[in-house]
């Protein structure tokens, strides 16, 4: 079964660490992500870029409206995701437990992708 695993932070607290701490987790970041393409586990994902270069689409009297910014006030910003393939949602937590800005104020939102039968 394929996971989704939304990577959110707090972009104001990321912007303020140092350049050697960003570099130290973007390493154990790629050490992650290696290992999950050796495992045959990473089916896709990319880093997004910060929400002041998002852009809401919605809908209001049948005419779409488009407001700059993220779709929703939070404190914390959807920063990129990845795809994997696990056999449970366990192992899928497992991986998410792996990434590296947990321990720099992120979060992991841990989805199972729902497959059409065609």
């Amino acid at each position: 079964m394929q996971y989704m695993l939304m990577c959110c932070f707090k972009e104001d607290l990321w912007e303020a660490l140092s350049d050697e701490k960003k570099a130290g987790i973007m390493k154990d970041y790629r050490e992650v992500i290696q290992g999950l393409i050796k495992s045959g586990q990473l089916r896709g994902g990319s880093q997004l870029h910060p929400t002041s270069s998002a852009t809401t689409v919605r809908m209001t009297n049948g005419k779409a409206v488009f407001t700059d910014g993220p779709f929703a006030e939070t404190k914390e910003q959807l920063g990129g995701y990845h795809l994997v393939e696990c056999g449970n949602l366990d192992e899928a937590i497992a991986i998410a437990s792996r990434i590296p800005t947990l321990p720099v104020g992120g979060a992991v939102e841990v989805r199972p992708v729902a497959m059409q039968e065609s």
